[in-house]
């Protein structure tokens, strides 16, 4: 097994926390992991990436041209990513703020409106996590037990009063997730 995942968006959507929390929940399940964070200089509102790369065998290499999976959360990263996923492979996206909507035939497409979600349960702090319920749905290659365990291990202690609106986030992206028809 090996999955090579995209996280993209803009800086404050939690993309490089959501590859954090997936990556030490990969090393929680005893899988080989790669974490490679690509970002610009502004805090937030510029660009940011992540790779993550999950095995049960050694990871040759951190850098990844085609992926598995993508977590889209913005329309650049929708450009920029849709055409790198493998065909077979798996898109999921925010529809918030996507006016190219993609349009792919040999990839499974997945929405999920997390951020309508997140405002409605008036905590967008949530956003990130709601999106990785929705990922952990699709791909059940990490149990729940091992992601809540990744999720404490990635946030700081003063963070933890934090975990349980974060783990009902996962399991709400989980029942929200939608496969989008053709």
């Amino acid at each position: 097994m090996k999955e090579e995942i995209i996280i993209a968006g803009f800086g404050g959507q939690g993309v490089l926390s959501m590859g954090k929390i997936l990556a030490y929940s990969g090393v929680m399940q005893d899988l080989e992991v790669s974490w490679m964070p690509s970002y610009g200089p502004e805090m937030r509102g510029g660009t940011a990436n992540v790779t993550v790369i999950l095995s049960d065998r050694p990871i040759s290499s951190p850098i990844s041209h085609n992926f598995d999976t993508a977590i889209l959360l913005n329309q650049q990263s929708m450009d920029k990513f849709e055409p790198m996923i493998k065909p077979g492979g798996v898109l999921i996206y925010d529809t918030n703020g996507i006016i190219r909507h993609p349009v792919r035939m040999d990839i499974d497409i997945y929405t999920l409106n997390a951020t309508e979600e997140c405002a409605r349960r008036g905590n967008t702090r949530l956003f990130n996590t709601m999106m990785l319920g929705g990922y952990l749905k699709v791909r059940p290659g990490i149990t729940m037990e091992n992601t809540f365990l990744g999720l404490k291990k990635s946030l700081p202690e003063r963070a933890w009063r934090s975990l349980p609106d974060n783990e009902a986030a996962i399991v709400a992206g989980m029942e929200l997730i939608r496969k989008r028809n053709p």
